[in-house]
């Protein structure tokens, strides 16, 4: 059967023994109404409850919330906008977060691969969900056991179960024997009985002990549920102290000591820190969705950010699919129209043809009747050939193989120099010999009769010069690595202007030391004849060199690879093996949309970077001042609304558009540490300041009045610094930075100047000497915070080995 869904297939259905025909159209329905359904639910993205759930109830939200419901109760209402602030943030955060769901659920719907069933003896697709117990589903290279089950029928059929067990080696497979899910097939076909469906099958049991949500691991969420443990760990002490302070020193009015300790406590929340992070990460799946890109974790985009090591695979990545035989050359003195029958025949013999054998069998058509298959031997990633036995018209028998010329030949033999030649242009050359042996002879390849050799041009993707030229400007080093020849990959590599590809390397003589692998592997940029296994060794040697490695391909001999990967990158044509491994599926096969990825992900981490420093500023700051209160006995210098303002017009609305901004800065590592040393200096700095003019204009104003015209000096003071910090974050300039930044001055400036605004938020500026003391300060503050970050961004930069772009 050459097609499993075609025409051919339904002709012959009736000739399958019973056993072999699988379900009848009322079984299935039989099983359906029993629920023995294959139901497991997709896990792509969290659901809309676990949305929900994980944005509202969080610690940060239950202390506002306590604290908002403080607030109605003492009043005023102005001193409560902190509590809408978070409720629109929240709301905010739900919608951008089941919008990526959505857009993430709807490309896992388009990529989703559909196996092959047989009902009633004809082959049907059918979705993973619509399986039912008792079917009877066909397997060829590639496919992946979606469930458990029985093998029913083999031919060469091999399994790899190393993503279950662990062992590296595919498993012969024979009638009888049991499949497991999660496993995939790499040469060979056949089909097997479901004998576990849904939650039952073992590789269901597996998902639901670690959902595909949270697999990969993410610096910046985890640096910042790390930067959250601290802030909780300094808030409580610093807040209950604040607490005990402001009712001794307020007992006349403790409504007043209420709202100065809610002042004191909001601000030390970076509530918006977490908010923002989801919603970068989400609106990034949602832009990378319209470019048929399926991030199945969404913290992927971080990882190839992050990635400084792509491999690629030549096949399907740098070359198209598709390829075309270009000549045939006779070596044996066989006459070429025989030749032609036994390419022909031999391509026929293998029910599942990869790329390569599709191309032969499109050339050289299956000869007529008298050609018989007694023996076939399906291609595999491992041996680098395939084969099959006849018998043939005039009643001789005979065996063939078709593969890598390097492998059936031994070395120095007269063909491998024109072989080389051609390889050096970049075509593709297979091999046809004569075997002596059977093909289940593990030396069938010793002694082997050349009979012709079939050359094939490969068809260069239109696109991959540009990425390829892209990841060089990104200082992303990238690898060919490939099953085919190293002189003819070199040459592909070297038509696309890959630096290195005119030293090919034979994985063949790698060493099989993983420190001297890594050696090789930095020196060199081809690499030809990898096996499977050696694929996933020498992602581990890079790994081991302190490399975050990529790995694309769309071969079932990726799989391991693209598994101990940094991050996996599939195409959607790619085989279900691949596409059920990788984080990352090009749903649109291009390798072109590998940089829209990198520079998404380099947007959201410099991006949060940036607008982490300004909420832990805050959250510093905010401590600080609350420390030198209580150690003062000193009224806290804030109401609720004060800071609800400043924060607002410093941190909130800024944040909002620069973590959404284009950013092309190269990932950095160590987030929680380079978030801290910019903003834990600002934050002492800006906490000082503030505290001095509080005291300054404690000192100058007397009365009865005199809280609310220290708290307006204060506030300038704090503004204007925040203010500074932001314009610092906000580099390097560009018109809407600038204009940014002005705006928020500008609308601070219309709170001060109209009354009713000023009675609203209680900001009074009285006299001319402490307000302008209060500038005097921020000015002062502002030119050593410059300083100290211009040294911590050198200090920074020179750790980093990069040249400062800003300070």
């Amino acid at each position: 059967m050459t097609d499993r869904t075609g025409t051919e297939a339904r002709d012959t259905a009736g000739a399958l023994p019973p056993a072999l025909r699988g379900l009848t159209g009322a079984e299935v329905a039989e099983r359906v109404a029993r629920g023995e359904v294959n139901d497991v639910p997709v896990t792509s993205s969290r659901s809309l409850a676990e949305i929900v759930r994980s944005n509202i109830f969080t610690r940060f939200n239950a202390i506002i919330g306590v604290l908002f419901l403080i607030i109605l109760v003492v009043g005023p209402i102005q001193d409560g906008l902190f509590g809408f602030v978070i409720i629109a943030n929240t709301g905010i955060g739900i919608f951008q977060e089941w919008r990526a769901k959505k857009t993430l659920d709807g490309l896992a719907v388009i990529g989703e691969a559909k196996p092959v069933v047989r009902r009633d003896g004809v082959p049907t697709r059918v979705p993973t969900s619509g399986i039912v117990l008792g079917d009877l589903m066909e397997l060829g290279p590639g496919d992946k056991v979606v469930v458990d089950g029985e093998v029913a029928e083999a031919d060469n059929l091999e399994v790899d179960e190393s993503l279950l067990t662990g062992e590296a080696d595919p498993v012969v497979k024979h009638p009888g024997d049991p499949v497991m899910s999660g496993s995939f097939v790499v040469a060979g076909g056949g089909a097997f009985t479901a004998t576990k469906v849904g939650r039952e099958a073992y590789a269901a049991q597996l998902a639901e002990e670690a959902s595909r949500f949270t697999l990969v691991h993410s610096e910046l969420r985890s640096g910042i549920s790390r930067i959250l443990k601290y802030v909780t760990w300094m808030m409580v002490p610093t807040a209950i102290g604040l607490i005990v302070s402001q009712l001794v020193l307020e007992t006349d009015d403790w409504r007043e000591a209420v709202r100065r300790m809610v002042g004191g406590i909001v601000p030390m929340v970076p509530e918006g820190l977490v908010l923002l992070t989801s919603v970068a990460f989400a609106i990034g799946v949602v832009r990378l969705g319209r470019k048929q890109c399926l991030v199945q974790e969404l913290p992927a985009i971080e990882g190839l950010a992050r990635v400084d090591v792509v491999c690629l695979d030549k096949t399907g990545t740098l070359t198209e699919g598709g390829m075309d035989v270009s000549a045939l050359r006779l070596l044996d003195g066989l006459p070429e129209p025989y030749v032609r029958q036994v390419l022909g025949a031999v391509s026929a013999s293998d029910p599942r043809p990869n790329p390569t054998l599709a191309a032969v069998a499109e050339a050289y058509p299956a000869p007529g009747d008298g050609w018989h298959v007694t023996e076939a031997l399906p291609f595999s990633s491992a041996r680098k050939y395939s084969g099959a036995a006849f018998t043939e018209p005039d009643g001789d028998s005979s065996t063939w193989l078709l593969g890598a010329p390097d492998v059936l030949l031994p070395g120095g033999d007269r063909a491998l120099a024109e072989i080389d030649d051609l390889n050096a242009q970049g075509l593709r050359v297979l091999l046809l010999a004569r075997a002596r042996k059977g093909l289940a002879d593990p030396a069938v390849t010793a002694s082997v009769t050349p009979a012709a050799l079939v050359v094939l041009e490969q068809r260069l993707r239109p696109d991959a010069g540009d990425t390829l030229r892209y990841f060089a400007e990104q200082d992303v080093q990238a690898k060919v690595i490939s099953g085919d020849n190293a002189v003819s990959v070199g040459a592909v590599a070297g038509k696309l202007g890959l630096p290195g590809a005119h030293a090919p390397v034979d994985a063949r003589r790698l060493p099989a030391d993983r420190g001297e692998m890594a050696a090789v592997l930095d020196r060199g940029t081809v690499f030809g004849r990898v096996t499977p296994q050696q694929k996933r060794d020498m992602v581990g040697a890079l790994q081991s060199r302190g490399h975050n490695v990529a790995m694309t391909g769309d071969g079932v001999n990726d799989v391991l690879a693209l598994k101990d990967a940094d991050i996996g990158v599939a195409m959607g044509s790619g085989s279900e093996a691949t596409r059920a491994v990788a984080q990352i599926v090009l749903l649109n096969n291009s390798f072109a949309t590998l940089p829209s990825v990198v520079a998404e992900g380099r947007r959201v981490i410099g991006n949060i970077t940036r607008v982490a420093t300004l909420f832990l500023t805050k959250t510093v700051y905010s401590v600080l001042l609350a420390l030198l209160v209580v150690i003062w006995h000193a009224p806290y210098p804030f109401l609720p609304r004060h800071l609800t303002l400043l924060s607002t017009l410093t941190i909130g609305v800024p944040a909002f558009f620069l973590a959404l901004a284009p950013n092309k800065e190269r990932a950095k590592p160590q987030f929680v540490r380079r978030v801290m040393r910019y903003s834990l200096p600002a934050g002492v700095i800006a906490g000082v300041a503030t505290f001095v003019t509080y005291l300054l204009a404690r000192h100058h104003y007397q009365g009865p009045d005199a809280l609310p015209a220290e708290t307006s000096a204060a506030t300038l003071t704090l503004f204007l610094i925040a203010m500074w910090v932001l314009a610092i974050v906000a580099r390097p300039y560009t018109w809407w930075r600038v204009v940014l930044v002005l705006a928020m001055g500008a609308a601070f400036l219309v709170v001060l100047a109209v009354p009713w605004l000023q009675d609203f938020f209680a900001l009074r500026l009285v006299g001319t000497q402490a307000p302008w003391t209060a500038v005097a300060v921020a000015v002062a503050a502002s030119a050593v915070l410059e300083v100290v970050w211009r040294r911590v961004y050198r200090a920074d930069s020179d750790e980093q080995g990069t040249a400062p772009d800003r300070p």
